[in-house]
């Protein structure tokens, strides 16, 4: 019998010919990754007793949680950041004008096929869109491998979800993620290693193929997995560090459940508050009046989600009663939309167009809701106080879809 592609991976990175799922391994991470979390790590580190890291170069930190820092806690929490990547001459640090670490580890070519990938952060299974295996750890597991390079994992069941066919009446990715989610629900998935395949993922752009990855732990998986392809490689080239070695499932490789979904005529989707799984089509939610709207973040911030906000936006203006925010995932993807023209239309428009970070989505700063006010955002979570306020509700959407109601009013 074949091997999935968790399998494949997790045995050539622990050393084994090869391993079966419910089995730890031992391994040891291309990179770890962390990003504002890195001072409360640093503390963990140090309770271990070991003085310096055993792997500088292992080590990626971004800061992008709350950046400019919002008060002086924040600020103090990045002084200790600093201060820790001097102390231990850590080489891959990028500050507060780099962008969401899940946009900044592929585009500054930390990511790429047959990687793993560890990270103090659930949405590391963002990088599964490149055919690498990455997921989150918590703190005291990134601090273990801070110090020792290695760490254990348990070799996780595989799912296979198929997506047929073409987009069309304005759905995206973000509307067949949301499908998945709203059918399997937010743990159908737990522990399982999601790959996504099918005519439909082989034709999505590495855009589109990251927010299934990005969302892939929404319905508690370990990774998301896409088969790396001549787009994988287009996107990747001039980026990578290193050569590498993709790694495929084998063609006869067994799985504990298998889905297929086909977009030919796939409606599209919100997730209702409070729940990432409580999804219903577009067309049940119709005239539900929202007070913002937040275009961005690391599951919706990249250059296609953009330029299709702008294309529903240009030669408009906001509704009267909806607050705008674009949040580009980095300053890469800030300086391009620039340079098409896309955030003179934003302005045009009435947005407030915000720096590249994670502010507003985790309710750090930048657009707190008020009590009571409806949010219709592109980011990946909804529960209460997610923003910042738990009186406040939030729905998730597509690009199209938020900008949409950014122009009406209300969702349609």
């Amino acid at each position: 019998m074949g091997k999935t592609f968790a399998e494949k991976i997790l045995a050539a990175k622990s050393g084994l010919d090869e391993v079966v799922p419910s089995q730890i391994v031992t391994v040891k991470p291309d990179y770890v990754m962390s990003h504002d979390n890195s001072a409360a790590i640093s503390e963990k580190f140090k309770s271990i007793g070991v003085k310096t890291v055993h792997n500088p170069d292992q080590i990626v930190i971004v800061l992008d949680h709350c950046v400019p820092p919002a008060n002086d806690k924040y600020a103090a929490n990045h002084q200790k950041i600093r201060n820790f990547v001097e102390d231990q001459g850590l080489p891959n640090f990028y500050d507060i004008a780099t962008g969401i670490c899940h946009q900044v580890l592929p585009e500054k070519g930390f990511v790429y096929p047959g990687a793993l990938i560890l990270g103090s952060d659930s949405h590391t299974t963002t990088y599964g869109a490149f055919g690498a295996f990455s997921t989150g750890v918590g703190r005291s597991e990134a601090a273990a491998i801070w110090a020792t390079g290695e760490m254990w994992l348990k070799v996780p069941e595989s799912y296979k979800i198929e997506v047929k066919g073409s987009f069309r009446n304005n759905s995206s990715a973000k509307d067949v993620i949301l499908k998945i989610i709203g059918d399997l629900g937010a743990d159908g998935a737990l522990y399982k290693a999601v790959e996504y395949t099918g005519d439909g993922i082989d034709e999505m752009s590495i855009d589109s193929r990251m927010i299934l990855s990005n969302m892939a732990v929404e319905m508690g998986a370990k990774i998301g997995y896409v088969k790396p392809d001549e787009r994988t490689e287009k996107w990747l080239k001039g980026r990578v560090r290193s050569a590498y070695v993709p790694v495929f499932p084998d063609e006869d490789a067994e799985y504990e459940k298998t889905v297929s979904y086909d977009v030919d005529n796939l409606e599209r989707q919100v997730a209702c508050p409070h729940t990432v799984d409580n999804v219903k089509p577009v067309s049940e939610l119709r005239g539900t009046k929202v007070d913002q709207a937040l275009i961005g973040t690391c599951t919706n911030g990249r250059l296609e989600d953009l330029r299709t906000a702008a294309e529903v936006l240009k030669g408009k203006k906001i509704h009267k009663s909806v607050r705008l925010l674009i949040l580009p995932a980095s300053y890469e993807i800030y300086k391009d939309a620039a340079k098409e023209g896309l955030m003179d239309i934003f302005i045009d428009a009435g947005a407030v167009i915000l720096n590249p970070g994670c502010g507003p989505c985790l309710g750090a700063h930048m657009g707190v809701p008020a009590s009571g006010e409806k949010v219709i955002s592109t980011a990946n979570r909804n529960f209460k106080g997610r923003m910042g306020n738990p009186d406040a509700e939030i729905y998730l959407a597509s690009p199209y879809t938020v900008a949409t109601a950014a122009i009406t009013g209300v969702i349609e």
